[in-house]
């Protein structure tokens, strides 16, 4: 039987078995500890440049929708996080430290709540957000999306549960708010293709005075 310090925890018992088998798994393999350690900490950079670089791509096809869309992507983001904020506090579910004192914890404890996990929240978005500009770029943002929810639970920082709903409300959000914006935002960006913006939005050459 497991013991748990906190009853809160959501789904208990099987949220407790799923994160215990990884948190053992991490135990046994000391030598994933520092490339896992990294992702974890760092992998914020490497979904922000997964946005600049889905906005780069559709600059260089020309297809101003799709700029629309990689630029909203990150506002998208921005706006998952802000949500998640709320389910945070209202869930208030401890950390799995709290739960279980005794497990391996390969980061630095903070006192904040678990479910949703920011960091899926934050790759889930943008991973959807760059599958609507650019569909291999996308796939490869979703695969890095479930590797960053995978090293939270390995570095013993939240429980199974948080990140797969981390990632599922930030891809929710991002593709809702596309939805909504994606009229507006290809209106705009053919407006801002007229000023001097328009080399952030395209790399064609602007058409010559008679021909607009």
């Amino acid at each position: 039987m497991i013991a748990m310090c906190d009853g809160s925890v959501l789904w208990g018992q099987v949220q407790a078995t799923w994160f215990l088998d990884v948190n053992h798994f991490a135990r046994v393999t000391p030598w994933l500890h520092t490339p896992m350690r990294l992702l974890t900490e760092y992998g914020v950079v490497m979904f922000a440049g997964l946005l600049l670089l889905s906005w780069w791509l559709a600059r260089r096809d020309g297809d101003l929708r799709r700029v629309g869309i990689a630029l909203w992507a990150p506002i998208g983001a921005l706006l998952a996080l802000g949500l998640n904020q709320f389910v945070v506090a209202v869930v208030a579910e401890p950390r799995p430290y709290a739960a279980f004192p005794h497990v391996l914890v390969l980061v630095a404890r903070n006192g904040d709540y678990s479910f949703p996990s920011d960091h899926a929240v934050l790759a889930g978005a943008v991973a959807a957000g760059v599958l609507l500009v650019h569909r291999r770029l996308g796939i490869v943002a979703a695969v890095l999306a479930g590797l960053m929810a995978f090293t939270r639970v390995y570095v013993g920082v939240h429980f199974p549960l948080d990140v797969v709903a981390g990632v599922v409300l930030g891809g929710s959000v991002a593709v809702a708010s596309h939805v909504v914006m994606a009229r507006p935002l290809t209106r705009l960006v053919h407006v801002l293709v007229r000023t001097p913006l328009r080399p952030l939005l395209t790399s064609a050459a602007p058409p010559a005075a008679g021909l607009r």
